[in-house]
């Protein structure tokens, strides 16, 4: 790190992803670009960075983001903390798109500091003509070291603009416009080099990054049209501790499904979610069997506004920290309620 001038102060951890992938004649099993270039190489492509900032590099990992884990999160979130400890001004965290929505997601719960950790990342690589990473980097720094987001937690910064970790989603495959938040919308945006912030919302229930050891297999399942209890039925035998079900609409699954998830809610913590990605699960509307009102009384847990991969991140580290059913019912509980309030 550079000597104090004053200036905010910034730390870059890279974690790998498109942003980072690079083609050197010999990458990979079959070709294509892989991960290969270091926070240090990512800064150097933005020169204006050291202009918003002093920049400390940290080259955490070097991975396609579906290999992350959540031992690596929980390890980045203790490394952060440090950060914060010594005096950081703010966080940038570069990783692959793949898993941005669950990864911000994990640090914003982890991370127990009112100060921003920002993540990001690029939908193409170097390589290409108008390669994005340089533009959201620099988005990104200009958000870590600006104190107008300061107790909004993890925020995701992507074509200039800004989404909170608990509602974004990425939503296309291919396109830089890829990460949308539906059930909010954007905290805001990046104008001329500063963070326009429209709405604030109420700090997240955390779980501190020491707070257990592994972290137990927890499944996800959509339920689909037509659907049977035949994967429910083999969660446990699997060695799985927790299960998040992706309902149908507000929170449905077909009749046949109740009973057994039914049954293995007296067990294991099932968390209950839509499957659309949008809106939160409901409480108190249908009541046919396989409602959510059914599911509900069985003793599933609601989800709230959770998506199903934010559920399960929540879940996974709940139990990491020990919650048996009824600390986890609370915990689902506390996390709905600082994510929206109800009027």
């Amino acid at each position: 790190m550079t000597k104090s001038t004053g200036e905010p102060r910034v730390t870059v951890f890279s974690l790998g992803g498109t942003i980072a992938s690079t083609d050197t004649g010999t990458s990979g099993v079959v070709g294509g670009v892989t991960p290969q270039l270091e926070a240090s190489e990512l800064i150097k492509s933005v020169p204006r960075l050291r202009e918003i900032a002093e920049l400390e590099t940290v080259s955490f990992r070097q991975i396609p983001s579906g290999d992350l884990s959540f031992s690596d999160l929980i390890e980045l979130a203790t490394q952060i903390t440090k950060r914060f400890d010594a005096g950081t001004t703010g966080v940038v965290v570069t990783q692959g798109t793949d898993t941005i929505e669950e990864t911000s997601f994990a640090l914003d719960l982890l991370v127990r500091d009112s100060r921003p950790v920002v993540v990001t990342g690029a939908m193409r690589n170097p390589t290409l003509a108008g390669p994005d990473g340089p533009a959201n980097l620099l988005a990104a720094v200009q958000v870590a070291a600006s104190r107008e987001v300061t107790g909004l937690g993890t925020l995701v910064v992507f074509n200039d603009e800004i989404h909170a970790a608990r509602f974004v989603r990425k939503t296309h495959t291919s396109s830089p416009a890829t990460f949308h938040s539906p059930s909010a919308g954007p905290l805001g945006w990046i104008a001329e080099g500063l963070p326009r912030i429209t709405f604030r919302l109420p700090a997240l229930e955390g779980i501190p990054s020491n707070a257990g050891g592994e972290v137990p297999a927890v499944a996800l399942l959509k339920v689909t049209l037509g659907d049977d209890p035949r994967l429910i039925e083999q969660i446990e035998t699997l060695g799985y501790v927790g299960l998040v079900v992706e309902g149908l609409g507000g929170g449905h699954v077909p009749a046949r499904m109740a009973p057994s998830l039914g049954a293995l809610a007296t067990r294991i913590p099932v968390v209950l979610a839509s499957r659309t990605g949008s809106g939160e699960v409901l409480r108190e509307t249908y009541g046919f069997a396989g409602s959510e009102r059914d599911l509900l009384s069985r003793g599933l847990i609601s989800a709230g506004v959770l998506d199903g991969l934010k559920a399960r991140v929540l879940l996974s580290l709940l139990l990491r920290a020990g919650g048996d059913l009824a600390s986890v019912r609370r915990n689902f509980e506390q996390v709905s309620r600082s994510i929206c309030t109800h009027a």
